[in-house]
C-alpha cells in the first residue's frame, strides 16, 4: 500500500474540534452529550460495543490519510456521517460525508455520482449531466449514462505526459468510494464501483472503500451469471445475492482479477465495526428512489425479475417492490389492483393510468432466498405468455436458462436445484475475501 500515515495529530486534532464547535442548533442525547443537528459536525464519542459502526464513522482512521491530499469522492445521499449511531434508527442525525469532509478543509477536488445522481432524486437509467454541488461548490461528475467509468483527464493532467500515464500530473491524489449498496446483482452500485476501481488502477491512484452493512447479506441465491451476458446490471460471475459488503466485493474484484487485463487496484476498506452477516441493518436513508424501506430492499431481489417483463413491479406508486401487478394478469386470480402514476423516480413508469392486477406483499415475512413463486404464477396466469419476457430479463437473470425453465413449466424447487453447484463453487471462493464473519 502506498499510504501514508501522517504523524501529524495535533493538526487532525485541531480539525476534528473546529468541525465540532461549528455553530447549529443543538440538543442533548439521554447521556447529556450535546448533539449538532445543522453544522458539519464529526461525533468522536465513544460508540457501545453492540453498535454497528460504518467506515464512514471511523474519522480517527481515515481522516489522517486525506489531509494535503487532492480527493475524489464516490458518492450518493447515503454517503454520510451519522452524529450519534446510539440512537435509535429513525431518530439518527447525520451529516453528508462531503459537506463534512469540506468543513474540515479537505481538499475535495471532485464528487462522482452513481445511478440516480448526487442527491439520489433521478429515475433508474435516467441520463445524468456533470454540475456543481451548489452547497459545497464541489464539481460533481456523473458515473452514468455514457460516462461510466472515470476518464483519464478526470483523473490526471496528462498532456505532457501522453506516452506514460503514470507521469502525469495528478488532480487526484486518493479516491474514496462510500456507497450504500443493498448486496444484489444487478443493482448497479457494484458495477459503478468495477469501473471505479479500473480507472484508479490505471492512473495508479489508490482507492479508500468505507464500509456499509448488505442488508441482504444473510443469504446467498440465484443463478451465477454467464459471461456472455454481461452488462451493466450484471458485471461478474457471481449469483444475484452474493451476501457480501462492498468492500468484500471490492475485495473480491482485485482478487479474481476482474479488471481489464487483470490488473488490481491499490485497495484499502475502512471495516464496519460490530458487523457479521446474519445481523439485521435497517437502513435510515434510502439508497435510491425505488428503494424506500426495509421490506422494498428484503423484496428488491426477487421483485426485479419483474423488471423484465411485463409486469409492474411497484414504480409509480409508494410501495415501490413491495407489489407487482400487470393490466395482463388475471383480476380474477389476482385480487390486489394498483394504478401507476408518475412519482420521484419513475417519471414514466411502465403501465402508466393503468388499473394492474396483482398482490400486495407489504405484510409478507422477511424472506432469506430468493423467491421465484410470485414471477412463476405471474407468467402461468397471463393472457398472453408470447409477450410476457422482454430482452432485459436475460441481462438481469445472467443467462437464458433460466426464462427457459419458466417456459418450460418448471416448478420453483426443480428450478433452484440447478443452481446448487455453481452456487457452493461462489461460497467457496467468497470465503477468501471475507472480512466478517
Amino acid at each position: 500500500m502506498r499510504f501514508n500515515i501522517f504523524k501529524n495529530t495535533v493538526l487532525l486534532f485541531v480539525l476534528v474540534m473546529i468541525s465540532c464547535a461549528s455553530k447549529g442548533k443543538s440538543s442533548t442525547n439521554e447521556k447529556g452529550e450535546i448533539l449538532d443537528h445543522t453544522s458539519a459536525n464529526i461525533s468522536t464519542s465513544v460508540q457501545n460495543d453492540s453498535t454497528i459502526v460504518v467506515g464512514a464513522n471511523q474519522t480517527d482512521v481515515y481522516l489522517p490519510l486525506l489531509i494535503g491530499k487532492r480527493i475524489g469522492i464516490v458518492a450518493n445521499q447515503s454517503s454520510v456521517i451519522f452524529i450519534d449511531e446510539k440512537l435509535k434508527t429513525k431518530n439518527r442525525s447525520y451529516t453528508h460525508l462531503v459537506d463534512s469532509l469540506v468543513s474540515l478543509k479537505i481538499d475535495v477536488n471532485n464528487v462522482f455520482a452513481p445511478e440516480h445522481g448526487f442527491r439520489g432524486k433521478a429515475d433508474a437509467g435516467e441520463r445524468i449531466k456533470d454540475g456543481v454541488d451548489t452547497k459545497t461548490g464541489v464539481p460533481i461528475i456523473s458515473l452514468y449514462s455514457a460516462n461510466k467509468k472515470p476518464k483519464l483527464q478526470q483523473l490526471k493532467e496528462t498532456e505532457k505526459y501522453e506516452s506514460d500515464i503514470s507521469k502525469g500530473v495528478s488532480k487526484i491524489d486518493i479516491m474514496l468510494f462510500d456507497l450504500q449498496d443493498v448486496g444484489v446483482r444487478f443493482y448497479t452500485y457494484i458495477s459503478t464501483l468495477h469501473y471505479v476501481m479500473e480507472a484508479c488502477a490505471e492512473a495508479n491512484i489508490p482507492l479508500i472503500i468505507l464500509d456499509r452493512p448488505n442488508p441482504n447479506g444473510h443469504y446467498i441465491d440465484g443463478p451465477i451469471l454467464e459471461m456472455e451476458h454481461k452488462s451493466f446490471v450484471g458485471m461478474h460471475p457471481i449469483p444475484v445475492a452474493h451476501g457480501m459488503t462492498i468492500g468484500e466485493y471490492a475485495q473480491m474484484i482485485n482478487g479474481e482479477k476482474w479488471l481489464a487485463n487483470g490488473i488490481q487496484c491499490d485497495l484499502k476498506v475502512i471495516p464496519i465495526k460490530n458487523y457479521n452477516h446474519n445481523l439485521s441493518y435497517s437502513l435510515p436513508i434510502k439508497p435510491s428512489p425505488n428503494l424506500p424501506n426495509d421490506k422494498a430492499i428484503n423484496l428488491y431481489p426477487s421483485l426485479c425479475f419483474f423488471e423484465g417483463t411485463n409486469v409492474s413491479a411497484g414504480r409509480g406508486t409508494e410501495m415501490q417492490f413491495q407489489i407487482f401487478g400487470s393490466p395482463f394478469l388475471n383480476k380474477d386470480s389476482f385480487g390486489f389492483k394498483f394504478k401507476p402514476q408518475p412519482n420521484e423516480g419513475s417519471k414514466y413508469p411502465k403501465h402508466q393510468n393503468k388499473i394492474c392486477f396483482g398482490k400486495d406483499l407489504t405484510k409478507v415475512d422477511t424472506i432469506n432466498a430468493l423467491n421465484l413463486k410470485w414471477l412463476i404464477e405471474s407468467y402461468n396466469t397471463t393472457k398472453n405468455k408470447s409477450e410476457f419476457f422482454n430482452a432485459f430479463f436475460t441481462k438481469l437473470a445472467g443467462s437464458k436458462i433460466l426464462q427457459q425453465q419458466i417456459e418450460a413449466g418448471l416448478s420453483e424447487e426443480a428450478i433452484k436445484v440447478t443452481w446448487k453447484d455453481g452456487l457452493e463453487r461462489f461460497k467457496e471462493t467468497r470465503k477468501t475475501y471475507l472480512i466478517y464473519p
